[in-house]
């Protein structure tokens, strides 16, 4: 069976119910990883069960996400930071900035933001990166506090020349199967002229839903399974040309450089 790595996921969500029905399904469908990203410190001690519970699958990421800034509570540095000494394999993330929401504002998503990025690079921690209409901003932050010598840049769906400005501060772009509706159509050609050195591949479960023909483990609401991710690995090997174990393959590899183990 091939071996996939998820670059992205949120397995702690609860709308995706009891987690040992998904796992057992992400394990039976091949997707030997998954980096499980917090969104908020409320969700930190869900991600680090599941790393506790599940090691040989779980890559915990902890972080603030833009949408949550507002909750970032005093102290929460030194908390984000007590996690990352107790999980040496943890990551940052996911965090960001967004343009696109305009509550909180990213007068209050910037300075948490920086933080995290601050704290990454200290201890050189990959970071993953929410970023929504707020390229300048972004790299006006990274500008002001630079990113550690990895990050993935989650679900993106820049333009081949703002990517061009990312790959030398240590880049990697996580292909979501949302990317593949039609209408999206533009995110694919920009995946298709990135070096394949630096693709990975998500789910960002249990949001960013793929087309229908894509959906394995259908989920109500509706959401995405984390399990589809190998019908989006074979979707996007389809559509960049590449046989899908070889994909498999780059993309598991990239998720070891940039996350390590």
């Amino acid at each position: 069976m091939i071996a996939w790595t998820d670059a992205h996921n949120h397995l702690q969500d609860p709308r995706l119910g009891d987690p040992a029905p998904v796992i057992a399904a992400l394990r039976r469908a091949g997707v030997s990883r998954c980096v499980v990203n917090a969104t908020c410190e409320a969700d930190w001690p869900a991600v680090e069960m599941l790393a506790h519970d599940q090691p040989d699958l779980v890559r915990p990421a902890f972080g603030i996400h833009p949408w949550q800034a507002h909750t970032a509570a005093s102290g929460w540095q030194n908390r984000l930071e007590a996690l990352l000494e107790k999980y040496p394999q943890s990551t940052v993330g996911e965090c960001g900035i967004d343009s696109w929401i305009t509550t909180p504002s990213l007068a209050i998503q910037l300075p948490v933001f920086l933080d995290q990025l601050r704290i990454a690079r200290r201890f050189d921690r990959t970071l993953t990166v929410h970023c929504l209409k707020a390229w300048g901003a972004l790299f006006d932050a990274f500008a002001a506090a630079p990113p550690p010598t990895r990050f993935v840049m989650h679900s993106y769906g820049g333009s081949i020349e703002t990517a061009r400005r990312l790959i030398p501060l240590g880049a990697y772009f996580s292909f979501s199967g949302h990317f593949l509706q039609p209408r999206k159509s533009a995110v694919l050609e920009v995946f298709r002229q990135l070096p394949h050195d630096r693709i990975l591949l998500e789910t960002d479960a249990p949001d960013m839903l793929p087309p229908p023909d894509c959906i394995t483990h259908p989920l109500a609401d509706p959401l995405n399974h984390p399990a589809n991710l190998p019908a989006i690995g074979h979707a996007l090997a389809a559509a960049l040309g590449i046989p899908t174990p070889e994909l498999a393959a780059i993309t598991g590899e990239n998720a070891r450089c940039c996350f390590g183990g």
